[in-house]
């Protein structure tokens, strides 16, 4: 992927579209990711995306702010929106795909792996949100199955657990489609829907 940017908008724009269908009523249900409520699913996607705007505006992440940790209940649209803005603005120079940085992952993490790092996370976590909220919108299959190769390249089966965050490999249902195809391969529980 040479410019993973155009798909990532794209992935945003769904992930926004998402969390206008959460209240603050549905805050504390649970997600596909065991350690995450949807409280705390949305705070790890805002707070994610501030940290790879900062990457991609200083060339490194140790010098990030902490986690912002105090949220409104009824402002999660203008947060995520505030992250993306500040996110896309931080890697509108093309310049900046071909440098290299320092991610938490890696001293030398190439720009458009990192771009390409906040696609992956956004596909997925609109999967999770997706199925937290019973499945309001119909996801873009074409963003889940560009990301599949990502996913398998950044986080391979083995040595799962420990320092690399995802459970184990699951093998998806019988016709799952590329979204939960992703979920499965990122150790995440899939449904099997074949029945209705």
């Amino acid at each position: 992927m040479n410019d993973p940017r155009p798909l990532y908008e794209r992935a945003a724009a769904q992930f926004a579209t998402l969390l206008e269908a959460v209240t603050p009523s549905r805050l504390g249900d649970p997600t596909p990711c065991a350690e995450f409520d949807v409280r705390a699913l949305l705070s790890h996607s805002v707070n994610g995306l501030y940290l790879m705007a900062h990457i991609g505006e200083n060339g490194d992440w140790k010098s990030a702010p902490p986690p912002v940790s105090d949220f409104a209940d009824d402002a999660w649209l203008g947060s995520y929106r505030g992250a993306h803005q500040r996110f896309g603005e931080a890697w509108s120079d093309d310049a900046k795909l071909g440098s290299t940085v320092s991610s938490p992952w890696a001293e030398e993490t190439p720009g458009d792996a990192m771009v390409g790092f906040a696609l992956l996370e956004t596909v997925v976590h609109s999967w999770d949100l997706s199925e937290a909220l019973g499945r309001p919108v119909q996801l873009d299959p074409v963003l889940a199955e560009a990301v599949i190769p990502i996913a398998h390249d950044a986080l391979p089966a083995a040595n799962r657990g420990g320092p690399v965050p995802f459970g184990a490999v699951r093998e998806a249902p019988v016709g799952a489609d590329a979204y939960d195809r992703l979920a499965a391969w990122l150790g995440r529980e899939v449904p099997d829907r074949s029945h209705g």
